[in-house]
């Protein structure tokens, strides 16, 4: 595989995890604002489902494709912004993995109180705050690694 390709998917992928990142917690944040409980439940699915279609494949390729770039163009991972790369992208992905639990118990909760046709347990909406807080330093790691990959600079090499 060529670098360029692996370079285009790269991106492609970065622009698929951040947008689908940042779609779904704001139809989700929408969702739980509107207080619409059979919304708030149908959202809650199709976050869940857009997790694992999406999220989860561009969350396993993003470091495979830049750690692959990285050795085809002979740079140290030692490197860094390299290693702030990835300890961003490690740290935005300790805030993700508790919240895909979240969002499913989360989903559980709004289809059981939709089924039953009741209002959500508090147990949801504290759900929903960590959920919210744990977003916003994965969001901003995210931004700081998309800088990053944009400003790098590697003496003697287009990259």
């Amino acid at each position: 595989m060529s670098y360029e390709l692996v370079k285009t998917l790269h991106i492609l992928s970065m622009v698929l995890l951040f947008g689908t990142g940042l779609g779904s917690a704001f139809y989700k944040w929408m969702a739980d604002r509107s207080g619409h409980v059979g919304h708030i439940a149908i959202t809650n699915r199709h976050v869940v489902l857009a997790d694992w279609l999406f999220t989860t494949p561009t969350v396993i390729f993003q470091p495979l494709s830049g750690l692959w770039m990285v050795l085809q163009v002979g740079l140290p991972i030692t490197t860094p912004w390299v290693m702030l790369s990835l300890g961003l992208y490690a740290l935005a992905g300790a805030c993700w993995l508790p919240v895909v639990w979240l969002q499913i118990r989360m989903r559980s909760l709004a289809n059981q109180a939709a089924a039953a046709e009741q209002a959500l347990p508090a147990e949801y909406w504290r759900m929903a705050r960590c959920w919210f807080w744990l977003g916003v330093p994965a969001f901003i790691a995210m931004v700081a690694v998309v800088v990053l990959m944009v400003f790098k600079h590697i003496p003697g090499v287009n990259v």
